[in-house]
């Protein structure tokens, strides 16, 4: 059976693909492209076909449902199904002969789609054969747009979904000198409300499709309206203590 490769192509910017990640997409005839909805191009796809040509590709979109999914926990059906159909396709594309690269946003180890689908084809076919190739993260490109380290020295940094109820955040923020907030854009108004009682909103920045057109990068959140809303792609750094 040929090779199922998981391939990070960064943030947004069709720059910060690596010469690896851009080896791997040219090699492969065949590129499984994920997206949140049937009538939504896919983002992943859209970078990637920026830095490799897609001429003589098979090009297989295939829908994600954009639902909350918690390990340990049962799956919604509706994404459960749509694990084992894309694990389907692409097992048939492997057993024919040809080479299937996944295109995920960012990095595949960091909330990647693609490792469910890996999952799926293990379940399938435990002989799959698959590589998994590191991309730039929304992380440290936001990070880097915002001009902020992550961490220095002894310094302890988090990574947490802000879907997190507010007890379990402040007591996250409270223990870290640096948090990431990921998946803001539905409770945005509640993270601000939060981070004001902390006292942080002048130490947080908002980055807003980094890497992307139309990317905005906001330091400080006091003048941030929450109503007004935020993009999909965004994320927010607390950095609690100051740096140069």
């Amino acid at each position: 059976m040929s090779v199922f490769h998981l391939v990070g192509v960064g943030p947004g910017d069709p720059g910060l693909i690596t010469l690896k990640a851009a080896e791997v997409l040219e090699r492969c005839p065949v590129w499984f492209a994920p997206r949140a909805a049937d009538d939504s191009p896919s983002t992943a796809l859209a970078i990637a076909a920026a830095a490799v040509d897609l001429g003589g590709k098979e090009v297989i979109s295939h829908t994600f449902p954009m639902k909350k999914v918690i390990r340990g926990g049962e799956p919604d059906p509706e994404v459960a199904r749509a694990w084992d159909e894309a694990a389907a396709l692409v097992t048939e594309r492997l057993a024919a002969g040809a080479e299937v690269a996944f295109p995920t946003l960012g990095d595949p180890s960091l909330y990647s789609t693609g490792f469910y689908v890996c999952e799926a084809l293990l379940a399938r076919a435990p002989e799959t054969r698959i590589e998994i190739v590191p991309g730039v993260s929304s992380i440290t490109a936001a990070a880097a747009a915002a001009g902020a380290s992550l961490c220095q020295g002894n310094e302890r940094f988090t990574v947490v979904p802000a879907t997190y109820e507010n007890g379990a955040l402040a007591r996250i923020i409270e223990n870290s000198d640096t948090v990431v907030l990921m998946k803001v854009h539905r409770v945005m108004e509640r993270i601000k409300e939060l981070l004001a009682e902390m006292g942080l909103l002048d130490q947080a920045v908002l980055v807003e499709r980094v890497g992307q057109e139309h990317q905005r990068v906001v330091h400080g959140l006091a003048g941030f309206d929450p109503a007004a809303g935020c993009h999909y792609f965004s994320t927010v750094i607390v950095r609690r203590r100051n740096t140069a």
